[in-house]
């Protein structure tokens, strides 16, 4: 299995300062349509194919990839991405929080493995490396957060 997390802060110094309502925006409009908000070229397609009180379903291309995701918001605090189909079968987690000091930190975290592939084995232990590397989800939270502060900037959000 393979379990990765990083943890960004929303608000570094000399970066303008995003309320936590503006970045939960942000993160809604990522889990709605991801391609403005990760590295250029990772996402290329990506709409919302069913929607419901609780969870939508969005079906995207990333990293090459076809993927069928259930997604889950608690509204200010979370996104949840459940891997319905595609290479990973797992939840993906989106964590907005308070660090206790007062300032906003952006979490993510997963537990995945590969469909088809062995548990522990060298592809996994390949896909956990990439999730770690700077090129990784820490990568994809900070282009999160820098598309969130250009749409501020904007007026967009």
């Amino acid at each position: 299995m393979i379990y990765s997390t990083a943890i960004v802060p929303v608000n570094p110094e000399g970066e303008m300062k995003l309320t936590q309502e503006q970045v939960w925006k942000g993160l809604e409009l990522k889990a709605r349509d991801a391609r403005e908000f990760l590295p250029p070229g990772l996402c290329t397609r990506c709409e919302v194919v069913e929607e419901s009180a609780t969870h939508f379903v969005r079906e995207a291309t990333i990293a090459g990839a076809d993927l069928r995701e259930i997604i889950v918001l608690e509204p200010q605090a979370k996104v949840t991405f459940f891997q319905a189909t595609g290479p990973r079968e797992g939840a993906i987690v989106n964590e907005l929080f308070d660090d206790g000091a007062g300032a906003l930190q952006l979490r993510f975290y997963c537990y995945l493995g590969l469909r088809g592939k062995e548990p522990n084995g060298p592809q996994e232990q390949a896909e956990l490396a990439q999730f770690d590397s700077d090129t990784g989800y820490r990568s994809a939270l900070l282009s999160t957060l820098k598309r969130t502060r250009e749409l501020v900037a904007e007026g967009r959000l």
